[in-house]
């Protein structure tokens, strides 16, 4: 599924206080912004227990509205079932273009699946250790610690990952493969792919994949630092922004 463009996307953000951090929440929609507008912002929780204390001013600055939903049963999350109403309605009013489900809990994988059934982009975000099956059922799934700003200073906020070096990249053979058959499977018979065509691809495989990750801000960076890939810039036209290319140097060298 191709992403909605980022400058008319209209995008739900739903938010499971229960399984986020407030200190994150300014970062997170920063990174929301890069794919839609976010016209519905609402935090789901039990704002009359002490547990969520932090999320006050989070609420206020960034104009988020809390969804109360009492704790019937102590030890069931409630919440749960309130996200997933709502996520239901906002889905048949036919207003928007995507969904940002927040969580870590892998109660929304069937949500997120049903609202990609729908045609809807579902973006997934959490932290690393959110279930693989919440994450493979959304279209993107953003790691929330790969958000965090080196300088943040919040209790919760985790230092954003040092880059890789060349040696600890080739010597991941998960992140090699993926990405040499991504190349392998958009090139050109002389063996080039266009990076987006690459990127596209790696996140249908992989939908939480992010040069982040690796300490690098952009997929150009992490390929170019493997050291596995050849990459060239091209101008498509004048006043047009360059396309870049990728070839794996294996095959650059089989037509030398």
């Amino acid at each position: 599924m191709a992403l909605p463009n980022e400058n008319t996307a209209k995008l739900a953000v739903l938010i499971d206080a229960d399984n986020a951090q407030p200190g994150n929440v300014e970062a997170l929609l920063a990174e929301v912004a890069k794919y839609g507008t976010a016209h519905v912002k609402r935090a789901y929780g039990d704002w009359t227990g002490t547990n969520l204390k932090g999320w006050k001013d989070q609420l206020l600055a960034q104009s988020i509205q809390p969804i109360q939903q009492f704790a019937y049963t102590y030890g069931k999350n409630a919440t749960d079932a309130a996200m997933v109403i709502d996520a239901m309605d906002l889905l048949y009013s036919n207003r928007f273009d995507g969904f940002c489900i927040v969580s870590s809990d892998s109660d929304f994988t069937r949500l997120a699946a049903r609202l990609r059934e729908s045609g809807l982009t579902v973006y997934g975000f959490g932290q690393r250790k959110t279930p693989k099956p919440f994450v493979a059922a959304c279209d993107k799934f953003i790691h929330v610690e790969n958000l965090i700003d080196t300088t943040a200073t919040t209790p919760d906020a985790a230092p954003a990952p040092k880059s890789t070096s060349a040696t600890q990249l080739k010597g991941d053979t998960a992140l090699v493969n993926l990405l040499r058959n991504a190349v392998e499977a958009a090139s050109d018979d002389d063996g080039w792919a266009t990076l987006s065509s690459v990127g596209n691809i790696v996140t249908k495989q992989r939908p939480d994949f992010d040069p982040r990750t690796w300490g690098y801000a952009k997929l150009s960076d992490l390929i170019t630092a493997t050291t596995l890939f050849k990459t060239d810039r091209r101008s498509p036209g004048e006043g047009k922004p360059a396309i870049i290319f990728v070839r794996d140097r294996r095959r650059a060298e089989q037509t030398a």
